[in-house]
């Protein structure tokens, strides 16, 4: 069986994930999801699609971007947010490439420093649901900020940068929750022992 071509940057998914800032890819560097065409992961229907349309690397890419997939986005987000995936991808596109990389690296570098210092081991999918959703200058003087306050517990450090990320989403109107897909009561009842 033929393995499939890893992708040049995987942090940034074909699809517009922006998968540097999912939980999964954040679980320690030994043992964690390689992000969008790394290694050992499987392709995917949108990986396939782009190999029919020349290759691409990137959705944006496509001569028929955007196709029915970003027209009709998926409304539940599963450990990462489809949330912005259509004006990420707009951003990458018309900015390049380049400067899309730089702001997600630096997103990325700020998701490491609250993941290091303030996840008390109840946080990590929060920060990095913020990090994604918030825009970088938002998120810039964040560590200065949780700085000031040295002698901090963990606790108190995750607690205090919950409440800035809170405060900054709030001001620009963006819901920090997950939307995911409610489960039945047949599903509920088909899981219980």
């Amino acid at each position: 069986m033929k393995k499939e071509p890893l992708r040049q940057y995987p942090q940034f998914s074909l699809c517009g994930l922006n998968c540097g800032l999912c939980p999964m890819y954040n679980i320690h560097p030994e043992n964690h999801c390689t992000g969008c065409g790394g290694a050992g992961r499987p392709s995917c229907p949108v990986i396939r699609c782009a190999r029919n349309h020349g290759n691409v690397q990137f959705c944006f890419q496509c001569s028929d971007f955007p196709c029915s997939r970003y027209r009709e986005q998926e409304p539940f987000d599963s450990f990462i947010t489809t949330r912005n995936i259509l004006s990420d991808l707009e951003k990458a596109r018309d900015g390049g490439l380049e400067e899309y990389k730089r702001v997600l690296e630096a997103k990325m570098e700020i998701l490491r420093y609250l993941l290091d210092t303030c996840n008390d081991g109840r946080r990590k999918s929060f920060f990095c649901l913020a990090v994604n959703l918030l825009p970088l200058e938002d998120l810039q003087d964040l560590p200065e900020k949780l700085s000031a306050k040295p002698g901090a517990s963990l606790t108190e450090r995750g607690a205090a940068a919950a409440e800035l990320l809170r405060q900054q989403a709030e001001a620009r109107g963006i819901f920090l929750k997950l939307n995911k897909k409610k489960r039945t009561d047949k599903a509920a009842n088909d899981h219980t022992c």
